[in-house]
This record gives structure tokens, C-alpha cells and sequence, in this order.
């Protein structure tokens, strides 16, 4: 990947002349079956730009209550984009497509009018859990019948793609604006996808560009992003693999929250006996790195640099703390 970075033919980006952006982008917008798409420096910046292309300033947008675009993303659909959200009970990938027609709100009435519904897959806080195609195609019924737009938060879609054998073009046919990531499971350094009509990306270029998104000679990060689409994305069957592994190990201590399905590991350390820092901090000191999510939730990701020592390593550490 360094090398294809080192080697990488370079231009202007805010001009759209950089050949490895430009690249970049016509191979994405073309695995998920659209017109084109942008290069953008954050999963973060390319989310907030999507939602922007939906919903108008001091219009609705709908998600889950533990969506990334609302808990991670520090207020930016309101800060950026005057955007007004409202969320149903989160369940992670459990989606129930009649509760979110339900909370719909038209024109009119003095309310605020709903313009588009988000959904993340995979799930982050919902452990890496994966949204059936067949309730995705229920929302897209409930944004056509309400005239909405569906933007996918896919930071993680080349998982859903991997485990569930759903091809990206069909992920990519039921939304109107995607963003995927480059560095969250394929391993480049930087950088999340845009995807959508041309006439959004037009106006997707203006965003990012207000945003302080504009980048020069960006081809080298392009071309640390087109090496990874290229080795990277079957290899995730690899980190499953693993995941389940370490799901294995912990299962028996009754922390695991949810059936892994992906790359990730929640941890529920409500009836433990050390909360989420403790763990944290006993794992870090021999060497082993666990998220803490919350005060008694911790998730464990298995990824492009951990091979089956590592996992081994790591579930030994792991049943050791947690058996006391």
C-alpha cells in the first residue's frame, strides 16, 4: 500500500485533476451502481456532506438513537447543516421498518417535516450486526412512499458484504447517497466515499469544500484507497473469523451483548465484576487494546493488523481478567 501511495500520479483535487482521485471515485461509483461519487478526508465529513444533500436546513432527519451520525459525530447535522433529527429506541440492525413509517411527519402542521432516514451498516454500537437486505428494501419502500431520501452510513458495508454475500450493487440500488469507508476494515490510512447522482456529487463538491474538506495532491491517499478495494475486502472473512474466536473465549464469563456476525465484539459488563475502564486498563497492561464504550460496555475489533497470535494472545489475556 506504501508503495502504491509513493507511486501514486498526482493533480489538483479541488479542481477534480487528480487522476488517482479521479480513479478512485469512478471505481466506487461504480461498485455500488451510481453515477459518481467524492473523496472526502472522514467517514464523519462524508456522512454530514450526504445528509446535507437530503435534508434542508431546519428539516428532519430520522435514525436510530445509537446511529454514528447522531452519538459520534458531535452535533454536526445541526452545527453543518441546520438539520433537526429524531430517533426511534435503538436496536442496532433490528430494525422495525413500520415503527420508522410511523414517525414520518409531512408537510404542514406546524411540524417539522421528515426529508430522510439514515441507517448504519454495519451497526457500530450495535456490535457489528448486519441489516438484512429484506428490511432495508422495506425502508426503501417507506422513503419512496413518503417521497423521503435513504442515506446509508456504510463505514462498514464492506463487512455486510462479506458476511451476508449481498453484492455491493445491490446495497448500492436501494440508496439515494452512501458513504463508505476507506480505513475502517480495509486498512488505508485515511479517507470515506461519497456516493451518489452526479448532480449530488456536484453539490457535494461545493460541501466539502466549505467544510474545509478541499485537498491538493490527494491522489496519494486515493491510491492507499484503491489498493485496499483491491486486497482487502474478501480478507475480511479473515477478521470473522477471528471475532468469533474471541466471542468464543469470552462467552462463558456472560459479557458477550450480542451474536457477533462481523468484525466486532460487544462486551455488556453490567453483572461483571470490573466495569469497562477497569478491563480496559488491566488488558492495555499486558498489551491487549479494548474500546470502552460506556461505563459497562467495551467492544473488542478485530482487524487487517491482528493475525491468529494476536486473537490467541488476546482471548488468553481477556478470560483471565475476567475470570479474577
Amino acid at each position: 500500500m506504501r508503495a502504491a501511495m509513493a507511486d501514486a500520479e498526482v493533480g489538483d483535487d479541488v479542481y477534480a485533476e487528480d487522476p488517482s482521485v479521479n480513479a478512485l471515485e469512478a471505481e466506487v461509483a461504480a461498485l455500488f451502481g451510481h453515477e459518481a461519487a467524492l473523496f472526502a478526508p472522514t467517514g464523519s465529513m462524508a456522512n454530514q456532506i450526504a445528509l446535507q444533500l437530503l435534508v434542508p436546513p431546519g428539516e428532519e432527519l430520522l435514525c436510530d438513537a445509537d446511529a454514528h451520525v447522531v452519538t459520534y459525530e458531535i452535533g454536526a447535522a445541526a452545527a453543518y447543516g441546520g438539520i433537526s433529527s429524531r430517533t426511534w429506541t435503538s436496536v442496532g440492525a433490528d430494525i422495525d421498518p413500520e415503527v420508522v413509517a410511523g414517525m414520518v411527519r409531512p408537510d404542514g402542521y406546524h411540524a417539522v417535516p421528515t426529508r430522510a432516514i439514515a441507517v448504519e451498516q454495519t451497526h457500530n454500537r450495535g456490535g457489528g450486526g448486519v441489516i438484512p437486505l429484506g428490511t432495508l428494501r422495506d425502508l426503501r419502500r417507506v422513503a419512496d412512499d413518503a417521497g423521503l431520501g435513504l442515506h446509508c452510513d456504510g463505514a462498514r458495508i464492506w463487512h455486510a458484504h462479506v458476511a451476508d454475500g449481498v453484492p455491493l450493487i445491490e446495497y448500492g440500488r436501494l440508496f439515494d447517497t452512501l458513504s463508505v469507508c476507506l480505513s475502517k476494515g480495509l486498512g488505508a490510512p485515511v479517507g470515506s466515499v461519497i456516493v451518489g447522482s452526479a448532480e449530488k456529487m456536484t453539490r457535494a463538491r461545493l460541501l466539502r469544500k466549505r467544510m474545509g474538506g478541499g485537498m491538493r495532491q490527494a491522489g496519494v491517499l486515493a491510491a492507499a484507497g484503491r489498493y485496499a478495494l483491491a486486497h482487502h475486502v474478501e480478507r475480511l472473512a479473515e477478521d470473522h473469523a477471528r471475532a468469533a474466536r474471541l466471542a468464543e473465549a469470552v462467552a462463558p464469563f456472560g459479557v458477550l451483548a450480542a451474536p457477533v456476525r462481523t468484525n466486532l465484539v460487544p462486551l455488556d459488563l453490567g453483572k461483571a465484576a470490573l466495569d469497562a475502564p477497569a478491563l480496559a486498563a488491566a488488558a492495555r497492561a499486558e498489551g491487549v487494546l479494548v474500546s470502552v464504550l460506556g461505563p459497562r460496555i467495551a467492544r473488542l475489533v478485530t482487524h487487517l493488523d491482528l493475525d491468529d497470535a494476536g486473537v490467541d494472545r488476546a482471548a488468553d489475556v481477556l478470560t483471565r481478567i475476567l475470570r479474577g
